[in-house]
């Protein structure tokens, strides 16, 4: 953890950065007066969400999939008979 004083992380405010994103430096703290008053951290990467068509050729759909559709409407309506 590296402690920079206000004035020098105005000064080198890129290079700071540059240094938190090669991962030279994993926290890097700004002080005021020579009292700590904010971190700069490496920002966590986000999960993107799947891509459509990412699972294609992974499933195999039966040729009967549709045979039971008349029951399963009967049961989400209600109809047990």
């Amino acid at each position: 953890m590296t402690q920079v004083n206000m004035h020098e992380a105005k000064t080198n405010f890129s290079k700071l950065i540059a240094a938190i994103k090669s991962g030279q430096e994993s926290e890097i703290v700004v002080a005021q007066n020579g009292v700590p008053a904010a971190r700069i951290v490496p920002v966590e990467p986000r999960n993107k969400p799947p891509l459509l068509g990412s699972a294609k050729g992974k499933w195999v759909i039966p040729d009967d999939i549709d045979a039971m559709n008349a029951e399963l409407e009967k049961l989400f309506d209600g109809d047990l008979d």
